[in-house]
């Protein structure tokens, strides 16, 4: 009883690299091409979670931001990228709703409906199996890790503003993805 338990190491979480996360965006294809080259745009750039990218309504966007609702109902503001911003505009060219429909949902399923969680793992894991991804235990989960760790490395965002972009509550849940550069150590 006396002895300690020993430590648990964390793994790392895993991400695409940049060229990964480039093929993935070059493989989507198919009927709804703008709407899910757009979630998976949002996802790379933006690292939102799945329930808040589902939950974006149209009055959710003011010109190059997003307002986004996370975690514990807490609301934050998430700048867009000329990529994201491209993106929206070419998805809501081509979004289409019956005459009459109120639904206020960004991303519509095929029955113009609010676009089910299931709906958008499924768009994930078609991307990635067409950018030969898939099978390696990549989720929409792991695009909010890529988004992060390609913003640590490559956008000279330092750990605070990474919290306030994936609206973690703490610093110490960004910490994680400061650990994983070795290039920036070098």
């Amino acid at each position: 009883k006396d002895v300690d338990t020993p430590k648990q190491m964390k793994s790392l979480p895993r991400y695409l690299t940049l060229n990964e996360s480039l093929s993935l965006l070059e493989s989507v294809d198919g009927a709804n091409r703008e709407r899910d080259y757009c979630i998976l745009t949002l996802f790379l750039n933006c690292g939102l979670r799945i329930s808040e990218l589902i939950g974006l309504d149209i009055t959710d966007i003011h010109d190059d931001a997003l307002r986004v609702l996370g975690k514990g109902n807490k609301e934050r503001m998430v700048y867009l990228n000329e990529a994201c911003m491209d993106a929206l505009h070419a998805y809501l060219q081509v979004r289409e709703l019956p005459e009459g429909s109120a639904e206020t949902a960004v991303f519509l399923s095929k029955r113009h409906t609010r676009i089910s969680k299931r709906r958008v793992q499924q768009v994930v894991e078609t991307a990635l199996a067409q950018a030969d991804l898939g099978g390696q235990g990549f989720s929409t989960h792991k695009l909010r890790h890529t988004a992060a760790t390609l913003m640590y490395q490559y956008g000279n965002v330092d750990a605070l503003t990474l919290k306030e972009v994936l609206g973690h509550a703490s610093t110490s849940t960004t910490e994680i993805y400061t650990h994983l550069s070795n290039q920036i150590l070098k």
